[in-house]
């Protein structure tokens, strides 16, 4: 979901972009318009995450996805990488990693679903690790890492996609972070990567490939190859629509407030009930059940006609997922809890 201030000013801009007389999506990438876009967007988001400044911003092409292979292409010296797998998206990345050197999973919540996040306070770290992995908040699964694991020195690398912008953050504390855009931030078709300097290197894993290299993006700012210029520039609103919305501090309660209201009713509820442990709960996610999954999809079927859409949980995992991202209203979940609980009044007996 995009906030619709943005949508609206994107709308009123797409003909004619600031008197340049064409679309972002016309203009060239090399333009001094596109460049002041995309200078605009990084020092945005630079102030918004109070980023180092011995940390490079590059915005990306390949989603989420393709760092699982460019991380160890260019970070895994070693050959050696340790992984936490709290969810699908760690484990693909953890299953991409293998491809490269020896990556070990040291922790996982398979278990049980990736229902909770395991203890990460004391973990078999390699003692030649080149870093560790997580994927910080699951989006399937609907867990978030609240501390980090103690890595031990090493370095730290967290695939944020589904929490990123959604509170503050301390860079300082990763090596590399990453996020696909498209959850809480632009458009689908890009990712941005937040990478400490000392870590772009020529010293990459042999056959690498030139677009696989951080540091040919790094030297060309982003532009190696022509970017995703629309999304760069819908990104860049959304990061000025969080500044005024008052910055990470203050989407951070508005996230938690929306998070309690549906968080609140599950534990009352004597027909639905979350599937995650409490003190892993992400404030994005919110996997539900009725514990029959026939009522799952009449609920899921009810809702589209009430005007509730993408309720259906992932195909891997079942039941329903209310994905409550910072552009979600506070309204909306009021609409979705006030849905649940006339459907929970009149199918309450069917359980």
């Amino acid at each position: 979901m995009l906030p619709e201030a943005v949508l609206e000013e994107a709308q009123a801009e797409m003909m004619n972009y600031r008197g340049c007389g064409m679309s972002v999506m016309e203009m060239s990438h090399r333009s001094k318009v596109f460049d002041e876009i995309i200078q605009e967007a990084e020092r945005d988001l630079r102030d918004l995450l109070n980023i180092p400044d011995n940390y490079k911003v590059l915005f990306l092409q390949g989603g989420a996805s393709l760092q699982f292979a460019m991380i160890p292409m260019n970070l895994m010296k070693n050959k050696v990488a340790d992984y936490i797998v709290t969810g699908q998206w760690a484990k693909k990345a953890y299953q991409e990693g293998q491809l490269y050197g020896q990556a070990n999973k040291i922790a996982s919540s398979e278990d049980k679903t990736y229902s909770y996040i395991p203890d990460c306070s004391d973990l078999p770290i390699s003692e030649d690790a080149d870093y560790v992995y997580i994927c910080e908040n699951n989006t399937i699964y609907g867990t978030k890492f609240k501390e980090l694991p103690n890595t031990k020195g090493k370095l730290l690398v967290s695939d944020v996609s589904s929490c990123f912008l959604s509170e503050p953050m301390d860079v300082s504390k990763y090596g590399l972070i990453f996020g696909g855009v498209q959850k809480n931030i632009g458009p689908a078709g890009m990712v941005i990567a937040i990478v400490r300097e000392d870590l772009i290197t020529e010293d990459v894993l042999s056959g690498t490939p030139t677009m696989m290299k951080y540091k040919v993006h790094d030297d060309a700012n982003s532009m190696y190859n022509t970017p995703n210029c629309y999304c760069i520039y819908m990104c860049g609103k959304v990061f000025k629509w969080i500044k005024a919305m008052g910055g990470l501090t203050a989407m951070k309660q508005r996230n938690e407030e929306k998070a309690k209201i549906l968080y609140d009713f599950l534990d009352n509820s004597k027909l639905f009930k979350g599937t995650v442990v409490k003190k892993d709960r992400s404030l994005m996610n919110v996997p539900f059940i009725t514990g029959n999954e026939t009522l799952d999809a009449k609920f899921v079927k009810e809702a589209k006609a009430f005007g509730l859409e993408n309720l259906k949980g992932h195909r891997s995992v079942g039941g329903m997922r209310a994905s409550i991202y910072n552009a979600m209203p506070l309204e909306g979940v009021q609409a979705l809890v006030a849905f649940m609980q006339k459907f929970e009044e009149e199918n309450g007996e069917d359980v």
